[in-house]
């Protein structure tokens, strides 16, 4: 979207990745990569071409939800999306509403699944309060706003705020005001450009988040992750981990060093005793990737382990209710599902076994640290789903443990 061209330094050469760099070039903007770096020449705010074939994304939820708001301005233009098996089962009517409220129109298959049609429209700012925390729906709506008087997004409780600070830092007028009941309002303006420099994309701590647990899990355990973002809206795991008893210390860095605007630190973490914790609904936006972790770390605690307030984790690659719930049950674990969430007993670990991924790339992962941890190992079934958003774990692991 930007005017000029933006050098990404440090970006993941992963399924999910890839899957929007192909979407972007689709739509006319040119990318360039060089070793560990890319130079993307974007085609400008209003400029994007409409292309003849269908946009896949991939298995990329996040793009599935970003992109339209982007697209839903691009006037007299229609987009087509689409994606895995997966992502054809995600609803995607949550941005269709406030989309339509702006003035786009989206046509979809049942009326909330992919693959779906984006018509693009002149677009009217609104005021819209997000049923449930979400992310990409918020960061969807504030991208299409960007071309209203004024869009403002409620939210009933904090969630990531990694688009706001890269707007802000673009050039767009942002505003984000905590209302007196905990939650943010966040409100975009009209925007002719954006602008936006050169982009340091910090260690992703969802996926640091699984190197993390198991340095908890496994006896004997010291590692150091250098350089993870650890904004205070992703880094809800660290604080449940905290809770637990957990010996992970982070070492801040100078905020912006990463981003724009991204806080970083090198994260000591040591295998210690645990004790079980409740996570409460207000936390889950902050650490809805990093949930069935929680579940993993409950089986090695002492104590009942209660995450609710997580019917989010229904709509995910799977059910991440019921595939945590059932994986971990296999491999031992006593463990209940709820309607939001899931109750884990400590037993002191777990007997190991054989885990179904079911295309799901946190899934898998929870599978191999609980293997690491086990009595017996886990055989994860569909280990290649890890490619999504970490295809290196395998080895990053391998050279931990040697």
């Amino acid at each position: 979207m930007a005017s000029e061209p933006v050098w990404v330094r440090n970006y993941l050469d992963a399924a999910d990745t890839n899957s929007t760099l192909a979407a972007i070039a689709q739509l006319g903007a040119i990318v360039e990569r060089r070793d560990h770096e890319l130079v993307i020449r974007g085609c400008g705010m209003r400029n994007a071409i409409a292309p003849p074939d269908t946009i896949d994304v991939g298995n990329a939820g996040t793009l599935m939800r970003l992109l339209p708001g982007w697209l839903s301005f691009q006037q007299g233009a229609s987009f087509e999306l689409t994606g895995d098996d997966s992502i054809r089962r995600r609803p995607v009517d949550r941005i269709a509403e406030p989309l339509g409220r702006m003035g786009a129109r989206i046509e979809a298959r049942d009326g909330r699944f992919p693959p779906f049609t984006v018509h693009g429209a002149p677009l009217t700012g609104i005021e819209y309060e997000l049923p449930v925390a979400s992310a990409q729906v918020k960061s969807c709506v504030l991208l299409a706003g960007l071309v209203t008087d004024a869009t403002t997004v409620s939210e009933p409780v904090p969630s990531r705020d990694h688009t706001e600070r890269m707007l802000a830092a673009a050039g767009a007028p942002v505003v984000r005001e905590q209302d007196t009941s905990g939650g943010f309002r966040t409100t975009v303006g009209n925007t002719d450009e954006l602008e936006l420099g050169d982009v340091a994309v910090p260690g992703d701590p969802s996926s640091a988040a699984f190197l993390i647990a198991a340095g908890v899990l496994v006896g004997d355990s010291r590692l150091v992750l250098e350089r993870v973002g650890v904004n205070w809206t992703r880094a809800g795991f660290l604080r449940i981990l905290e809770r637990m008893g957990a010996i992970v210390l982070a070492d801040l860095e100078e905020p912006g060093t990463f981003g724009p605007g991204e806080p970083v630190a090198d994260i000591d973490v040591r295998n210690a005793p645990i004790e079980a914790t409740t996570v409460e609904a207000e936390e889950v936006p902050l650490a809805i990737d990093e949930l069935p972790l929680v579940a993993l770390i409950g089986c090695f605690a002492e104590g009942d382990t209660i995450v609710q307030g997580a019917a989010e984790l229904r709509v995910k690659e799977s059910d991440r209710i019921a595939t945590v719930v059932e994986g971990l049950r296999g491999l031992g674990a006593e463990i209940e599902a709820l309607p939001d969430g899931f109750v884990v007993t400590g037993t002191g670990g777990l007997r190991g076994g054989r885990l179904d991924a079911h295309g799901d790339h946190r899934l898998a992962l929870l599978g191999a640290v609980a293997g690491l941890a086990s009595e017996e190992g886990v055989e994860v079934v569909g280990m290649e789903a890890a490619d999504v958003s970490y295809p290196t774990f395998a080895r990053d692991v391998a050279e931990l443990v040697r």
